[in-house]
């Protein structure tokens, strides 16, 4: 059901004041905070190197240092939201990255560290704010996820794990939740033209020409390459930014957002066609 209507300020609704985003330095938090600010959202920007965000403070951002594998770094900039407003209106778990490599070749230590960023940051992000929203009856919390918590490439098997958990955290969250008056949205984005490509092709586990996985993983580099240098299978973050703003000003939002085109048809023909179907487009694609 609908909810009766918050008082407004200059279009805004008050109940999703203030909002606090990670992972702002580049791509699809950047773009967020930009958007959310020109449509009168406060917002709190923040970064693990807070001098990334000088344009967005010039464009009136609010600036935080914030690291989320760093439990008093989030405490405290959870801490200095709720003391200025009472609570965090909207959290927008953004922060993540890719690290790429065959199964058995990528280094756990690695993966553990993606683990901490990816999953165990967004929920201690979401433990923070939840008390402070309980309170005030209100509330929402945007996870992004990413296309590949529904369907998986080869040699990203461990970013994908982190993306399948996102979506299991937010499923269970989103009906833990409602009774509070909080609402829970998950934003599954496909190929964005960030530096997401620069960051996998660069992992640790990718690039050993030694490897028995080399071919593959060659592959798999060249298929990325041309899914984010096309313009009909990839998108800018601005077109991120605009869901997310779309899920924050929708009451209640829907329970996840799928962005591109191709992302779209990927998962709808992961669901519809099974395994069989999956596992032989994806023996196509990766040939050589």
């Amino acid at each position: 059901a609908r909810r009766r209507a918050a008082p407004y300020a200059g279009g805004v609704t008050l109940r999703r004041n203030p909002v606090l985003i990670t992972g702002c330095s580049t791509g699809i938090g950047r773009a967020s905070a930009d958007l959310l600010l020109k449509a009168g959202y406060t917002v709190y920007a923040t970064a693990r190197r807070p001098e990334t965000l000088v344009e967005l403070a010039a464009a009136g951002a609010q600036i935080l240092a914030l690291d989320v594998t760093n439990e008093e770094s989030m405490a405290a900039a959870v801490a200095e939201v709720e003391r200025a407003h009472g609570h965090v209106g909207t959290l927008i778990n953004n922060a993540g990255y890719g690290e790429y490599g065959t199964v058995e070749e990528t280094d756990l230590d690695a993966v553990r560290t993606m683990f901490e960023t990816n999953v165990f940051g967004l929920a201690r992000m979401t433990q923070l704010v939840l008390p402070g929203m309980r309170a005030a009856g209100t509330g929402l919390i945007v996870n992004i996820g990413s296309m590949g918590g529904r369907i998986t490439f080869p040699v990203g098997g461990y970013y994908h794990a982190t993306k399948y958990a996102v979506e299991g955290i937010t499923d269970a969250l989103r009906n833990e939740v409602r009774q509070f008056g909080i609402d829970v949205t998950l934003i599954e984005p496909g190929p964005i033209r960030t530096q997401f490509e620069d960051t996998i092709n660069t992992s640790a586990a990718v690039g050993n020409s030694q490897s028995p996985y080399a071919d593959l993983v060659a592959k798999v580099q060249e298929v990325n390459a041309g899914a984010y240098d096309s313009k009909l299978l990839s998108v800018g973050p601005e077109a991120v930014a605009k869901t997310i703003l779309k899920a924050v000003e929708s009451d209640p939002p829907k329970a996840r957002y799928l962005v591109t085109a191709a992302a779209r048809t990927m998962v709808h023909a992961r669901r519809l066609g099974g395994d069989l179907v999956w596992d032989a487009i994806i023996a196509r694609q990766f040939a050589r």
